[in-house]
């Protein structure tokens, strides 16, 4: 429980027009989708932040390009609120469809989806694809949503 927002990162990665997803629920709790990423550290920029993330959830090395998204949700009951700053990133390293674990066992898997494939799961934010295949010069606000499991 938390009396002031989580300030968290995620990166949008692209390979053929297909957007990395992954599933940040240990043990399958949900089959809600989200880009990969997580909780700032304090002394790191956000895109160290959003680097070690990015390498822990999926095992690519990836660069951090520009912001596409502030995204803020909400668990009332919890009193939980986080901000997720999204950001553009590329690949550096790393085969995007190799083997991977994640050390913290968090993220159970990783898919690569085409705007259409992502539209059949559950996914968050729901301004995801719009921003994700947008234009990549705006920086979008999704104002206040509540979390979903």
């Amino acid at each position: 429980m938390s009396a002031r927002p989580r300030l968290a990162v995620r990166g949008l990665l692209f390979n053929d027009d297909r957007l990395l997803m992954v599933n940040a629920w240990p043990d399958n709790q949900s089959d809600l989708l989200c880009a990969p990423g997580g909780g700032v550290e304090v002394g790191q920029s956000l895109p160290e932040n959003l680097m070690r993330e990015f390498h822990e959830e999926t095992g690519l090395v990836i660069e951090v390009g520009q912001i596409a998204l502030i995204n803020e949700f909400h668990d009332p009951p919890r009193n939980f609120h986080q901000v997720d700053v999204y950001f553009r990133c590329h690949l550096v390293s790393g085969d995007p469809y190799g083997e991977w674990s994640d050390p913290e066992g968090v993220v159970t898997r990783r898919l690569w989806l085409t705007r259409d494939e992502l539209e059949t799961h559950r996914y968050k934010p729901d301004s995801l694809p719009d921003v994700a295949w947008g234009n990549g010069d705006i920086c979008a606000y999704d104002p206040l949503e509540l979390i979903e499991r």
